[in-house]
């Protein structure tokens, strides 16, 4: 019986089918409770069989996280789960380090996944925990290659956009562990992606953060970037070279440095100069341009290290100085020394043709140009240097001016020869009228042999004019006007050398009517030239100011001018130029790259857009006034006239006031002799006017001692009377202190009489008074009484009165239960009962008269008697009540 039992029981699963169900479960489950369940189960095998529950269940443990984030419990276990099988036991058959390894590759994936989903939202959860910045960083530390691979991609994910987190993962000692994983990489040549990935990380703490940079350059990490360097320039000239397969990320790698390296040099940044201090201190700059001279590195490589030697140049003096020291190596052996720097630049510039090299070539322009910015010495130098080059008639097919004025016709198809040659002399002159002025010292032809002599400036006029003629490439035609549109821009002078071939200007005019649609460009910069040329020209040119005035608005027409300009400002080439690519990549297949201006060009531009379009509305007679080199050139001619003809009528007035003046100065002669005239005789008036004075004074002095003689006589005169007047005053004061006496006494007989009949009325009055005293209090006993039967009546009433409202009361409650059916009973009980409380409130009133008249006839009313009266008036108020 058993054995039959036994034989039909289900099969025993082991723990991995088990494991596999449950993990089939979770994944088809729609119900909540169904993947609880399974979890559950995933649970208590996680411990000892960790390998299977995560190889079947760890993807989909990872989405119950998502899908039941709101349910506590189911996320709660399965944390629990996902902690159990990065801490399996000790006696699992299936304990092993690979399979932390690989939970923590799947997580770092997961983490960097939501980072890409919602980087703001990531970034913020990271920086706000407080050892999560510190234990992703850590990862760098970790000896498995697959999870510190994927920590560089998180952190390079996370520090992407937030500054503040850039800062916290620097800190947190980011720099050292970077370049400890590149050392252990490979360094630059041997590095795989690890390195390429460090670099990036690198980047991204670096880009527009100061603090990480300042950071970067007080810890001495550049001197390790100029170390990278060194080393791979090593290797590039040891023997052993790399093999083919290598180079592509070797050369990823070093263009990812040397992009480093120019996070730090930003035009206009703060710590620039700092960092090209330091820079050049640790050896970076010779470092870098030895790469861009290498002959075995590849051109985009060359291109990446020549634009940051050119950011390490400029803008300062100190790194300038000690450039054309380094020495270049183009095509030879790296050992053989060639000409300085400069010169190897001019010639990789200038003379290489391959389309390939433009971006190398562009940079090499971009370095000269960093080298000369800033530093006038050295542009003169640059320049007098071409100037001797040239004239010498040396072959120097690097030789800008050569290039420029000579060999125009000669670029091979290559445009972009004379274009560099081009921008290099637009940045010798722009804005150096020192530079301008000995540039305009060249001249073309021997006039003993009979040839026509002509300045720079016409023979790149003439070369202008013949590139338009022959429909040559437009760069051409805009390389000789970006010279000719910054030198004549204020400078008197090289307009009127413009002008002095004056068919130059008819010819202008002429290409800047043509219709083409395709040369926009050119004839836009063309109708710019004309406007600087009459902006800037003056009534004594070669050609007269009217007269080019007139050329330009009859020939060309006001519309057409602004026209042409306008449309070359809107060109997408002067509109977008920041943003197109100035590179190969601008190249169309089989095409040269789309690169037509300069920067700096086009900021001019820009910058004077505005008044090339209303130059052509200034009047001819109005110049236009230019300071240069402290000198002021050029103002309005009527101006000029109106001052001369101001400065001759100031003269004649001059004249006419000397003369007048003249005049004056002998009238005043003629009235100071007679003021000296008036002046004697008004002192012999004066004396004889003294004379008399003196003699009045004397009669003056003896009229005076004959008053005072008269009036001492009167004054005795006057005290004789007054003594006699006091001796009078006494004796009638003495006999009016007699007679005063005498009165007194009889005036105090007459007040003692008077104060005796006082005292007798005074006792008479007295015995009246007490009788009517007595008469008085006989008739207030008499009020008295009076009031006591009145009040004893008052009360009676009252208690009538509050009898016969208690019967009302009574009879009220009775009608109020008849309501319904007597209402005109309730009514009239109701009038009886206003009727009873006026007979009160008139009781009241009478009882307060009565106290009134007692308080009038002197008696007095107490409290007490208040409330007895009111008492009283109460009951009796309600006796009367009762009764009625």
């Amino acid at each position: 019986m058993f054995r039959i039992l036994e034989a039909q029981a289900p099969a025993k699963q082991n723990a991995t089918a088990t494991i596999n169900t449950l993990c089939g479960r979770l994944q088809s489950a729609t119900l909540l409770e169904d993947r609880r369940a399974a979890i559950l189960g995933l649970r208590s095998f996680a411990k000892e069989w960790p390998a299977s529950v995560a190889s079947g269940g760890l993807r989909n443990l990872i989405k119950c996280l998502d899908k039941d984030i709101e349910d506590v419990d189911t996320t709660k276990i399965t944390l629990e789960t996902l902690l159990m099988l990065f801490n399996p036991d000790a006696s699992s058959p299936e304990a092993s380090e690979d399979i932390a390894l690989w939970l923590a590759d799947e997580f770092t994936q997961l983490i960097s996944a939501i980072s890409t989903a919602r980087p703001d939202r990531t970034q913020e959860c990271v920086a706000t925990s407080p050892v999560g910045v510190s234990r992703l960083v850590a990862v760098l530390d970790d000896k498995r290659e697959a999870v510190r691979s994927e920590g560089l991609l998180l952190l390079t994910s996370l520090t992407l956009s937030s500054a503040e987190l850039q800062k916290v993962v620097a800190y947190e000692n980011a720099f050292d562990r970077i370049f400890s994983i590149v050392d252990v990489e490979g360094s630059l040549t041997h590095g795989g992606i690890p390195v390429q990935d460090c670099l990036s990380l690198l980047a991204n703490l670096l880009r527009l953060n100061l603090s990480n940079q300042n950071l970067f350059r007080e810890s001495g990490w550049m001197k390790k970037l100029a170390g990278l360097l060194s080393g791979y320039l090593k290797e590039q000239s040891s023997s052993d070279s790399i093999a083919d397969w290598a180079r592509p990320q070797q050369d990823k790698n070093v263009w990812g440095l040397l992009a480093v390296i120019r996070l730090f040099l930003l035009r206009g940044s703060i710590g620039t100069q700092i960092n090209q201090r330091h820079f050049w201190q640790a050896g970076l700059s010779t470092a870098v341009m030895e790469i861009a001279f290498h002959p075995s590195i590849e051109l985009n490589i060359k291109s990446e290290s020549q634009e940051a030697f050119a950011q390490l140049d400029v803008p300062s003096p100190r790194n300038q100085e000690p450039t054309p020291q380094i020495n270049g190596h183009q095509n030879g052996p790296a050992a053989a020394p060639r000409e300085n720097v400069i010169s190897a630049l001019l010639e990789v510039a200038l003379m290489t043709t391959s389309l390939q090299a433009f971006d190398v070539r562009l940079a090499c322009c971009e370095c000269i140009k960093a080298y000369m910015q800033g530093h006038s010495a050295i542009r003169l130098f640059f320049l007098r240097r071409a100037i001797e080059g040239h004239t010498s008639n040396e072959d120097e097919p690097d030789n800008i001016l050569t290039i420029l004025i000579q060999n125009h016709d000669r670029y091979g198809g290559d445009p972009y020869r004379l274009w560099i040659a081009a921008v290099l002399l637009f940045h010798l002159l722009y804005e150096d009228f020192e530079a301008k002025n000995i540039a305009m010292q060249v001249h073309e032809g021997d006039a003993e042999n009979g040839e026509e002599v002509v300045t720079c400036i016409q023979a790149l006029a003439s070369n202008l004019v013949t590139a338009e003629q022959n429909v040559e490439d437009e760069r051409i035609s805009i390389a000789y006007l970006t010279i000719l549109c910054s030198w004549l821009y204020e400078d008197h002078d090289a307009v009127n050398d413009f002008l002095g071939e004056g068919s130059t200007i008819q010819s202008i005019v002429q290409l800047v009517t043509q219709t083409s649609q395709s040369r926009t460009l050119s004839l836009g910069l063309c109708a710019v030239l004309l406007g600087i040329v009459y902006e800037f020209s003056t009534k004594d040119s070669p050609v007269p100011r009217d007269t080019i005035h007139q050329i330009i608005t009859t020939h060309l027409g006001r519309e057409r001018y602004i026209d042409r300009i306008t449309r070359l400002r809107e060109h997408s080439m002067i509109r977008d130029y920041e943003v197109l690519p100035q590179d190969l990549s601008s190249s169309q297949a089989g095409t040269i790259p789309e690169v037509y201006f300069d920067r700096t060009f086009v900021e001019f531009i820009k910058d004077n857009f505005s008044r090339m379009i209303r130059a052509i509305d200034r009047a001819p007679g109005l110049e236009v006034p230019v300071v240069a080199n402290g000198i002021q050139k050029g103002i309005s001619r009527e101006l000029v006239d109106s001052l001369k003809a101001q400065v001759d009528d100031r003269s004649q007035t001059v004249q006419k006031l000397e003369s007048e003046m003249a005049t004056l100065e002998r009238k005043l002669g003629q009235e100071q002799a007679d003021h000296r005239k008036a002046k004697d005789s008004a002192a012999i008036e004066l004396n004889r006017i003294r004379n008399i004075n003196d003699a009045l004074q004397r009669n003056h002095e003896d009229d005076l001692q004959n008053v005072q003689k008269q009036s001492q006589s009167k004054q005795h005169d006057l005290k004789r009377q007054h003594e006699s007047e006091v001796r009078r005053l006494q004796d009638d004061m003495q006999k009016l202190k007699v007679d005063s006496e005498a009165s007194l006494a009889r005036v105090r007989e007459r007040d003692d009489a008077e104060i005796q009949d006082l005292k007798s009325s005074v006792s008479r009055l007295t015995a009246e008074l007490d009788k009517s005293s007595k008469e008085h209090a006989q008739d207030l006993q008499t009020a008295h009484e009076d009031y006591t039967n009145k009040l004893s009546g008052l009360e009676s009433r009252l208690q009538r009165a509050e009898g016969r409202c208690a019967d009302a009361e009574s009879r009220a409650m009775r009608l109020q239960e008849e309501a319904e059916s007597k209402e005109e009973a309730r009514k009239t009980a109701q009038t009886e009962l206003d009727d009873l409380l006026m007979v009160l409130a008139d009781l009241e009133d009478k009882r307060s008269n009565d106290k009134k008249r007692l308080q009038a006839l002197g008696e007095s009313t107490s409290d007490g008697e208040d409330e007895e009266d009111a008492s009283g008036d109460g009951e009796e108020v309600s006796h009367s009540a009762n009764e009625g």
